[in-house]
């Protein structure tokens, strides 16, 4: 099942498959996405916060951060958004567009199986932190 959703950042395809996702955008289909999740202790279950960055991990909005099991997870704190993740544990997330191509509401439409919302815009990207067992370095 593929949702189109607008997040907490852009437009974006949500879903528990990630091959399917990964088919859609015309990328390699075991390509990373990032997770997104409405519950600090469901990112908890996907992976280790080291404890000096629990605290800023679970403040942060709008970023994603990258653990060391090379995950990327970004807990949603955008309330309507939050809302509809808080349906499911987490899901993958990558934007509504091809592979390098802007959004196109129409491609976006055909691709999902359910629209979630009606009003889609492209906000500014969300950070990228990698963190460490010791520091925090921005990627994004």
């Amino acid at each position: 099942m593929i949702f189109l959703a607008q997040t907490d950042t852009t437009a974006g395809l949500l879903s528990k498959d990630l091959k399917a996702l990964n088919a859609i955008k015309n990328r390699p289909l075991n390509q990373p996405c990032l997770i997104t999740t409405a519950k600090f202790s469901q990112l908890l279950n996907l992976t280790r916060v080291p404890k000096i960055f629990k605290n800023r991990v679970r403040k942060a909005t709008k970023t994603t951060f990258l653990y060391k099991n090379k995950r990327a997870i970004r807990v949603i704190k955008d309330e309507r958004h939050e809302k509809f993740l808080a349906k499911f544990d987490w899901l993958y997330s990558t934007s509504a567009n091809l592979h390098g191509k802007n959004f196109d509401e129409a491609w976006a439409r055909g691709v999902a199986d359910v629209v979630v919302d009606e009003n889609f815009s492209q906000n500014g990207a969300s950070k990228i932190l990698k963190v460490s067992n010791r520091n925090i370095k921005r990627l994004r």
